[in-house]
């Protein structure tokens, strides 16, 4: 425990660390960063290690173990849905003739690029680009 909230690591998994000003805040990081440490070894084809037999895990004084549990299959689906903000360029005479049509630029965006990568559901598109 740090002098002004709490520090969690990961044994197992160098470089994931996060921290938290309460205890509830901290496991909702936690979750968070373990999650997203798992994902990055996925996604770069890394061998996701087994945990640690707590009996061999090494505790300085104030420190504990607390077990965190990372849902990957709803972290996965989580992240595909998560809206991306970009940030589209186009002509002064179309931005007007789209303001005054009152378009919505996600939805025609979001359905052009469906269009042209011929995609419905995000299952579609991770099957058509996994590996």
């Amino acid at each position: 425990m740090m002098d002004s909230g709490y520090t969690v690591t990961f044994p197992d998994l160098p470089g994931c660390i996060t921290e938290g000003d309460t205890e509830g805040e901290v496991v909702v990081h936690a979750t968070e960063a373990l999650a997203l440490h798992l994902r990055g070894m996925e996604r770069d084809h890394e061998a996701i290690p087994e945990p640690s037999p707590r009996r061999d895990i090494v505790l300085a004084p104030g420190q504990a173990i607390v077990l965190v549990r990372a849902n990957l299959r709803l972290f996965r689906r989580t992240m595909r849905e998560r809206a991306v903000r970009k940030m589209v360029t186009v002509p002064r005479w179309l931005h007007d003739a789209a303001e005054k049509a009152e378009v919505n630029y996600s939805q025609v965006l979001q359905e052009g690029l469906k269009a042209l990568l011929d995609v419905n559901m995000p299952e579609q598109e991770l099957k058509r680009h996994a590996g």
